[in-house]
């Protein structure tokens, strides 16, 4: 199994979008962080099987860790 980060960001309507850095175009959203977290799986598992499909080779994993950092 393959762990990629994803980064989610809240939208200005409320919508959650969700991206993979590691993973060049690879984006979705959801109305809640549950559902955009679904909905980059799917994006995911899409993308590698697109890739698979069409001869592409699909990056390995960069990023391993996200975190805040909280300045004044």
């Amino acid at each position: 199994m393959t762990s990629y980060l994803v980064v989610f960001e809240k939208a200005k309507d409320g919508t959650i979008w969700a991206h993979v850095p590691d993973l060049s175009g690879c984006y979705s959203c959801g109305n809640t962080i549950a559902e955009a977290k679904a909905n980059i799986k799917d994006a995911i598992e899409l993308y590698i099987e697109t890739a698979k499909t069409e001869g592409i080779e699909i990056p390995a994993p960069g990023h391993f860790e996200a975190e805040l950092v909280e300045v004044e």
